[in-house]
């Protein structure tokens, strides 16, 4: 009996990794040890046998399993684990999911992270890591930097690498560890387990990044999470409920932008409705707030004036985050935000739409074509829903209430 990518539903795990070997020209080598459960190892044969026509992702995963524990090492010390997760910052938060899951897997191993300078200081705020390594991203012809990161990546020993950046800059980081290269999870040519997947730059961040855990023998990957932040707010935010207004994106992108002015009139709706407004972003950005203000002088400019950590604390005691597809909208969807992130044609929120336990997409292919009374309606719907919870906690009553059947995480309209 030999096996197939046939044998297995479309779109799951097993049928995507058969397919990628199929047509590679160098096969994964636990493939040749899965097309024939008759000559394969006992716990090989069964899990796969299991998953042949079943659509349940977790018999899929139990077949990576049964690989990872013939490969097992028989030391029983501490294995040396990096992740690489470089930038921005919206990549960065979809990666804490993944990253949750690693920790779990490598309970008692020791996690390192290579990260960019920017996000350093946070990832190691977040303590999941007992390392934090910044990556200075060196140049081509960089030959001594590319030096110094080649010697600090050789010190650390690494016996295993998950590269979730999948980019050809991580990519190549995997050569820089020549001879004695580490198990790598990723897409380097010839890595021990590739994310075996042709269409994984079709699927979502968040589905790709799970796949590709899922064939390293990791399973299940959780929805990003921010831990508790333990920051002080601002004194005029302490005691009052407020919405966050995320105006801004990426400069080389403004078409992602919706018009400050909508802003405006979105902020002065939230006034009216006891909301403090509250505006965040980069201090390039102050244009944007400024003309937020000129509409709502009410609302409280933070751009340029909060860190990673800071805005994470903010999203976790916020009623509601309102923002453009950029990483802080990401990072409230983390915190557990209510949020409603706008898209336009620049990105396609099928592969990038931040998840969580309330997300809501609105988009327009012309971001100038989104009214704010559109914006406004469904902001008012998820507050009023936020109050009668407050509410009912305070009295003491069960806070659960209807869910409107819209409500699913990265749902577009």
């Amino acid at each position: 009996m030999i096996v197939t990518a046939r044998d297995f539903p479309p779109g799951t795990p097993l049928q995507h990794f058969f397919a990628w070997n199929e047509a590679a020209w160098r096969p994964d080598r636990r493939y040749r040890l899965a097309r024939d459960p008759e000559s394969s190892p006992k716990p090989v044969a069964d899990s796969l046998k299991a998953a042949i026509g079943n659509p349940d992702i977790a018999t899929h995963a139990a077949v990576f399993a049964a690989f990872e524990e013939l490969a097992r090492p028989a030391r029983e010390s501490p294995r040396r684990i990096l992740v690489i997760r470089l930038s921005a910052l919206g990549d960065f938060i979809q990666a804490l999911g993944p990253i949750a899951a690693i920790r779990r897997h490598h309970a008692g191993d020791r996690l390192s992270l290579l990260t960019t300078r920017p996000l350093a200081a946070f990832a190691q705020e977040l303590g999941c890591f007992d390392e934090v390594i910044a990556d200075e991203r060196p140049g081509l012809l960089a030959v001594r930097r590319w030096l110094g990161l080649r010697r600090r990546l050789r010190e650390g020993r690494f016996d295993r690498v998950y590269d979730l950046q999948t980019s050809h800059r991580s990519a190549a980081y995997m050569w820089l560890l020549r001879p004695g290269m580490p198990e790598w999870s990723g897409v380097a040519w010839r890595c021990s387990h590739p994310h075996a997947n042709r269409d994984r730059d079709r699927q979502h961040t968040l589905d790709k990044q799970a796949e590709q855990l899922l064939m390293a023998g990791i399973h299940p990957t959780p929805l990003p999470t921010l831990p508790p932040l333990a920051r002080e707010l601002p004194r005029n935010l302490a005691d009052r409920g407020f919405v966050l207004l995320v105006p801004g994106s990426s400069p080389k992108h403004p078409e992602k932008r919706w018009p400050a002015e909508r802003f405006g009139a979105l902020a002065r709706a939230l006034k009216q409705a006891g909301f403090r407004p509250v505006v965040v972003g980069t201090a390039s950005e102050a244009p944007l707030a400024a003309r937020i203000r000129e509409v709502c002088p009410a609302a409280l400019d933070l751009v340029g004036q909060t860190d990673l950590g800071l805005l994470g604390a903010l999203a976790q005691r916020a009623a509601l985050t309102v923002g453009n597809d950029t990483g802080v909208c990401h990072l409230a969807a983390a915190a557990g935000c209510a949020v409603i992130v706008l898209f336009s044609a620049g990105s396609d929120p099928a592969r990038c739409a931040p998840r969580g336990p309330l997300v809501r997409v609105l988009a327009e292919a012309d971001l100038n074509d989104l009214a704010a009374d559109t914006v406004i309606a469904e902001a008012m719907t998820i507050l009023r829903r936020h109050s009668l919870s407050r509410s009912l906690v305070t009295a003491g009553a069960d806070p659960a209430i209807p869910v409107d059947p819209r409500d699913k995480p990265g749902d577009a309209e």
